[in-house]
């Protein structure tokens, strides 16, 4: 018995002789969503080390490309990751789905929360208030999607302000203007500031994440694995906790 739990202790356990280091590049959506936590106990799991490689949409296929070390893990909404596989930039059989971040309202701490169930209702909650936007000139995917939203007719009663510093969330949680719009789990990490509730479907502010093994990583099939600890049942608590909806 004593044998037997020793061979299985060592199938278990990586040595350090054969630990790998991975990098996995992502934007906001994704390591802002519990990406830490589940690296955390990946790293203690496996025995690897992962490290997170913090990127914007705008730039992490650049990135993808030319950056030393290269990363070995991916993260991009769809349209972008389509490109980047392309390009020949990612193992396609690698290609999963994460899951989804979706835009909300967000208010002070102990504010009152309107009801936004409606985009009438939602821009009657936004009338005549200051709502703390990312600056679409940035060019951001969640900045342009925003701005696009509240420039509809519907909202010509708030007064949108992009932040002259960082997200719109943030800059509401610095005590300016009085909302903000921003991806759920953008909110959820600011203790200054309280979700009131995912934007009007209809509005369709949502951004969807998927994951890839990069065609520059030299630990593939640690890469791929990685990718399946990330994306186990055992995970989407952890991704929904905050805010982001796993698929």
């Amino acid at each position: 018995m004593r044998l037997m739990l020793s061979v299985l202790l060592a199938i278990m356990v990586v040595s350090p002789a054969t630990a790998v280091e991975l990098r996995i590049i992502s934007p906001g959506i994704v390591y802002n969503a519990a990406l830490n936590e589940l690296v955390e106990d990946y790293n203690k799991k496996s025995g690897n080390t992962a490290i997170i490689v913090r990127g914007t949409m705008d730039k992490i296929i650049g990135q993808a490309k030319s950056d030393t070390p290269p990363a070995d893990v991916i993260g991009l909404p769809p349209d972008l990751m389509n490109t980047l596989y392309l390009d020949g930039g990612i193992v396609g059989a690698s290609y999963t789905p994460l899951g989804r971040g979706e835009l909300a309202l967000a208010v002070k701490k102990g504010a009152a929360k309107p009801d936004i169930s409606t985009v009438a209702k939602l821009a009657q909650a936004m009338n005549g208030r200051t709502v703390m936007v990312n600056d679409p000139k940035g060019g951001t995917m969640q900045g342009v999607m925003i701005d696009g939203i509240l420039k509809r007719a519907e909202f010509a009663g708030a007064h949108v302000v992009p932040s002259s510093k960082g997200e719109g969330a943030s800059a509401l949680a610095r005590g300016e203007g009085d909302m903000a719009v921003q991806l759920v789990q953008e909110i959820l990490n600011k203790p200054e500031i309280e979700v009131v509730a995912p934007l009007p479907v209809e509005l369709g502010g949502r951004i969807d994440a998927v994951l890839a093994v990069s065609s520059r990583s030299t630990h593939p099939k640690e890469a791929a694995d990685f990718i399946k600890f990330l994306t186990r049942p055992e995970a989407k608590a952890a991704w929904a906790a905050k805010g982001f909806k796993p698929f």
